[in-house]
């Protein structure tokens, strides 16, 4: 009896320096999100991964990769680069948090009101955007993930791993626990 080959997805660009990290920088476990701003299931899925990150502070560390489904999620690639230019000037995070908290609300009028609730210059953000100025970096997570085998919003990688489970909280916190504990 044979059975099919199974191969799993595995990260094929390595985090650095140029990537968005929250948690602890030598943390032993680290997961690789690529999202999509304007994916409901990213959206649940921010919610887990943050509850995770609390809960296992000490051996979790999170990064961030763009990768905007536009032919679905209209607003996806405009999200993603005022994420880029709230990066730009310290704030990526505070940024990515209030796109998945405002995820129905991604249109450029409500873009340019979350830049200002953030304290961030909305006219300035709004020329960058306009002149596409971080889509060299987005376009650089998109192809990142594509030659990771990513096909759709969330896709997860754990230690390098393509994550196959689902992104509620007790399979996050598991499949953290089996790779810190290995």
């Amino acid at each position: 009896m044979t059975t099919p080959l199974q191969v799993t997805a595995r990260l094929r660009v390595p985090v650095d320096d140029t990537d968005h990290v929250r948690g602890r920088v030598d943390a032993p476990v680290t997961v690789v999100q690529y999202g999509d701003f304007q994916c409901r299931y990213c959206g649940a899925a921010h919610r887990n991964l943050t509850e995770a990150l609390r809960q296992r502070a000490d051996v979790v560390r999170l990064v961030y990769r763009h990768f905007p489904i536009a032919n679905v999620h209209p607003y996806a690639e405009a999200a993603a680069e005022v994420a880029e230019a709230a990066g730009r000037r310290g704030r990526f995070w505070a940024m990515h948090d209030w796109l998945y908290e405002h995820q129905d609300q991604l249109d450029p009028v409500h873009l340019s009101l979350g830049v200002e609730q953030l304290g961030l210059p909305p006219d300035e953000v709004g020329v960058e955007v306009e002149r596409q100025a971080y889509a060299d970096r987005v376009r650089r997570d998109f192809v990142g993930g594509i030659r990771s085998g990513v096909n759709g919003t969330p896709t997860l990688f754990i230690n390098e791993v393509c994550h196959e489970g689902g992104y509620d909280l007790p399979e996050l916190l598991v499949a953290v626990d089996a790779v810190a504990g290995a």
